[in-house]
């Protein structure tokens, strides 16, 4: 079945771009287009679609509307995939999208839209609850993280990798524990040993899950 998607943006041309690249797929089906914020959430209650692609920025506050309507999503409807297109590659607003877990989110500049494929992969990725972060945004918080050409992941226990990978999807230690078979304290031990690992330590606690979620989402394999 095709994926059902709604496109938010104050901007028409790039509503028509979105449009023009998600119609042409036809794993894609585009069931609404809106210009604010309002109209989008009124679309999301009466279409439930499966993905929404939206700005970081839209009316009436045109602050970081995309950003809230996600986290909302994240609680109240959880199976929804969210795609927010920027023209801002920093740091700061990938870790917002990312604060409660990168499952289904994906966070992309508005340049890539140049490239015909990129968005549709990204709407497939969230759909199927993977996660696509656009490497300009990680580019800044990975070379901090590098010492020379070395990686910090590569300082990283196939164990530590593993637990990184499950905080990448956004579990609390007890789910952790779970899936790995391990004691919470000893998720907690390695969850630690991580942030060091990665140069996170002293910082809030969701901050440097979410950032440990970057650097893994950057040196991981592609999602889609």
């Amino acid at each position: 079945m095709p994926i059902r998607t709604v496109i938010a943006d104050d901007s028409i041309l790039v509503r028509e771009g979105v449009r023009g690249l998600l119609s042409a797929d036809e794993n894609i089906e585009l069931i609404g287009i809106y210009d604010d914020l309002p109209s989008l959430e009124a679309a999301i209650q009466t279409l439930e679609p499966e993905v929404v692609v939206t700005d970081i920025r839209m009316p009436p506050g045109m602050s970081d509307e995309g950003l809230q309507l996600a986290a909302r999503l994240r609680v109240e409807r959880p199976n929804i995939g969210v795609v927010v297109l920027s023209q801002y590659a920093e740091p700061e607003y990938a870790l917002a999208l990312l604060e409660n877990g990168a499952e289904g989110r994906a966070y992309l500049l508005k340049e890539r839209l140049s490239d015909a494929g990129e968005l549709p992969r990204a709407v497939t990725a969230v759909a199927d609850g993977g996660s696509v972060i656009d490497p300009k945004v990680v580019e800044t918080l990975v070379h901090a993280r590098r010492a020379g050409e070395h990686s910090p992941l590569a300082e990283l226990t196939s164990r530590e990798r593993a637990v990184l990978e499950q905080v990448a999807q956004g579990r609390s230690n007890a789910a952790i524990a779970q899936a790995l078979f391990l004691s919470e304290r000893t998720v907690e031990k390695h969850i630690k040993v991580i942030f060091a690992k990665l140069g996170l330590a002293d910082e809030p606690d969701v901050n440097r899950r979410v950032k440990a979620t970057l650097l893994y989402l950057a040196g991981a394999e592609p999602t889609y």
